[in-house]
C-alpha cells in the first residue's frame, strides 16, 4: 500500500505538473500528461527510458524535490540517427545535426523536464503507459498521403485525372489531418474507408491504362460533377435487329489516306470490314486527282465512291464518300469558288436524307484564317445546309475543327486562343449550326460524357487521353429522334483522329 503522507505529497506534485493519475488497487495503473493543445506520447517500444522514481519518499523535508528522472544514457547512445530524429520530432525539438548533436539535444530536453516541471511536459515511460490505448491515426494519414503520391506517379505529368476524380476524398483527408490525430475509432475507421476507395480508384485507372483503354479514364483539367469518361464497350446500346430498317455511317479524318492504306495493324479497309458500315466518309485524304483511280476500288463491296481533291494546294485537304448504297446524286463543294478549290465538301443525296462529308478549315497558326472561317466558311455552309433541308433532312459529318464546349477538350483554360477552341469559333459553331436547328448527336445522347476524337502527336496525348472532340455528326432536328447510336471508336489508331459512327433508323 502507498503511505498516505507520501501519496499526498505526490498528488501535490502531480497537480503542479497537470498530471492525470489513475490509482487502481495498490499501484499506479498509468500516468499521462494533460496539456492544452496537442498530445504527444513516446511509443511503448521506445528504448530510451525516462523512469519516474517511486513517488514514496521522493520529496524532501524542505519542500524541494530530488531528481525525478533518471536517464539511461547508454540506451540513448545505442539509438540510430534516424531513431533519434523521430524522437526529437515527436517532442518538437529540431532534428538537424550529427548524432552527437542529436544526443545532446535529447539530453537537454530531458534535463529541462527536471529543471522546469511546470512548463515542460514529462514524457510517460514504458512502464506507466501499458494500459493507455495505442494512438495510430498518424499511420492512416501517412497511408493516405502515399496513396495520393501513388496516384500522381501513376498518372504522370500534369494528367491529374484520378486526383481530380478523388478531390472529395482528398478534402476528407485534409479534414482528417486537421483533427490533430485524436486517435478515436471513428477517425481510424474513416481513414481506412478513404484508403480503400482511393486505392480502388487507382487500381481501376492502372488497369485501364495497362489494358490499352486510356480513353476509359476521365481525363480533364477541370472536370465537373457528374462527368464520366466515354467507354464504347459499356455505353453503346444493343444493335438493331435486321427487321428494323436503318443505315450505318462511319466518318474518319485519316490524315493522309495513302499512308493509312499501308498500315499493317489497321487501315480504312479494316474499318469498313470490322464495322460493316453502309457508308464511309473520309476527310484530309491529301490525295491528288491522279491518285484517286488507284485507291477508289480498294474497298470490296463498296462500288460507289466519290472523291474531291484540293486544286489550290496539291496533296492537301480532300474528302471522300464511299458507299454500298448508290446515291441519287452527288455534289462537289457548295458551288462557291472561294470555298471549293480546297476540296473540303461532298454531298450525297439518298432516298431519305442528304449526307454531307466536310473538312472545315482550321484557323491555323496564329489564327490567320480565323476571320475567313467564321465570317465566310461557316455562314456559307450553314446556308447551304438550310437550303438542302427544304427538301430532305440533312446529316453533316466530318472534322468540323471546333471543340464546342469545355467538356469537349482536355485543357480548356490553356487553349482559349488555340485554333479550334477560340470563343469566336465556338460562337460561330453555335450560331450557324446548333441555333439553326442542327443537333450534335453525340452530345444529345451523352450529355455529361467526356469523349475525344483527336489527340495531338506532339505530346503523346492519346496514351493519356488528353484530347479534343473535333469530329461530329450534326443532323436536322426532324430526324434527331431516329438516331439509334452516335458513337466514337477510340481504339482505332492510324491517325491523330479516331473514327466516329452514326446509326439512323429510316
Amino acid at each position: 500500500m502507498i503511505k498516505s503522507a507520501g501519496f499526498a505529497q505526490f498528488q501535490s506534485f502531480a497537480l503542479l505538473r497537470r498530471f492525470a493519475v489513475n490509482v487502481k488497487g495498490s499501484k499506479v495503473d498509468y500516468l499521462r500528461f494533460k496539456k492544452m493543445g496537442s498530445k504527444r506520447l513516446l511509443s511503448k517500444s521506445s528504448s530510451a527510458a525516462v523512469k519516474l522514481s517511486d513517488p514514496e519518499g521522493d520529496v524532501d523535508d524542505g519542500g524541494g524535490r530530488k531528481e525525478m528522472l533518471k536517464i539511461d544514457a547508454d540506451e540513448i547512445e545505442k539509438m540510430t540517427v534516424k531513431q533519434l530524429r523521430v524522437k526529437l520530432k515527436d517532442v518538437g525539438v529540431p532534428t538537424k545535426g550529427s548524432k552527437s548533436e542529436l544526443v545532446s539535444a535529447w539530453m537537454n530536453f530531458l534535463n529541462k523536464q527536471v529543471d522546469d516541471p511546470v512548463s515542460s511536459p514529462v514524457i510517460p515511460t514504458k512502464s506507466y503507459v501499458e494500459n493507455v490505448p495505442d494512438e495510430k491515426p498518424i499511420s492512416e494519414i501517412s497511408q493516405l498521403k502515399r496513396a495520393k503520391r501513388k496516384a500522381a506517379e501513376l498518372l504522370a505529368g500534369d494528367n491529374n485525372v484520378e486526383i481530380k476524380n478523388m478531390q472529395s476524398i482528398m478534402q476528407q483527408e485534409q479534414s482528417l489531418e486537421s483533427s490533430k490525430l485524436t486517435g478515436t475509432k471513428s477517425i481510424q475507421k474513416k481513414g481506412k474507408a478513404l484508403l480503400e476507395v482511393t486505392y480502388s480508384k487507382i487500381e481501376n485507372a492502372q488497369s485501364l491504362y495497362s489494358s490499352g483503354e486510356p480513353w476509359a479514364v476521365l481525363a480533364h483539367k477541370k472536370p465537373q460533377k457528374g462527368w464520366v469518361a466515354y467507354n464504347p464497350r459499356t455505353m453503346r446500346p444493343p444493335p438493331l435487329t435486321n427487321d428494323i430498317e436503318h443505315v450505318k455511317i462511319m466518318s474518319w479524318n485519316v490524315n493522309g489516306l495513302r499512308a493509312l492504306l499501308k498500315l499493317e495493324d489497321f487501315s480504312a479497309l479494316q474499318l469498313a470490314q470490322r464495322e460493316d458500315c453502309d457508308v464511309l466518309c473520309l476527310q484530309e485524304t491529301k490525295l491528288q486527282e491522279k491518285d484517286v483511280e488507284a485507291v477508289k476500288t480498294l474497298l470490296e463491296g463498296y462500288d460507289n465512291s466519290f472523291w474531291t481533291c484540293s486544286v489550290a494546294k496539291l496533296g492537301y485537304s480532300g474528302a471522300a464518300i464511299i458507299s454500298r448504297i448508290k446515291p441519287l446524286s452527288v455534289r462537289y463543294g457548295m458551288g462557291i469558288s472561294d470555298h471549293d478549290a480546297e476540296g473540303r465538301l461532298l454531298t450525297a443525296e439518298f432516298d431519305k436524307f442528304y449526307l454531307l462529308c466536310g473538312y472545315v478549315p482550321n484557323s491555323g497558326d496564329g489564327l490567320k484564317r480565323l476571320s475567313y472561317r467564321i465570317t465566310h466558311w461557316d455562314p456559307s455552309l450553314s446556308n447551304y445546309m438550310k437550303e438542302l433541308e427544304k427538301t430532305k433532312p440533312v446529316i453533316l459529318t466530318g472534322d468540323l475543327n471546333c471543340a464546342h464546349e469545355e467538356i469537349d477538350i482536355y485543357n480548356p483554360a490553356g487553349n482559349k486562343r488555340s485554333a479550334g477552341f477560340t470563343i469566336e469559333e465556338r460562337q460561330s459553331f453555335e450560331s450557324n449550326f446548333l441555333n439553326r436547328g442542327f443537333v450534335d448527336t453525340f452530345r444529345r445522347q451523352h450529355p455529361g460524357v467526356v469523349g475525344y476524337t483527336y489527340w495531338g502527336y506532339r505530346h503523346g496525348g492519346r496514351k493519356t487521353n488528353k484530347g479534343w472532340r473535333l469530329d461530329y455528326f450534326l443532323v436536322s432536328e426532324c430526324i434527331a429522334d431516329k438516331i439509334h447510336d452516335s458513337y466514337i471508336l477510340p481504339d482505332i489508331a492510324g491517325s491523330d483522329h479516331c473514327p466516329i459512327g452514326l446509326i439512323v433508323k429510316l
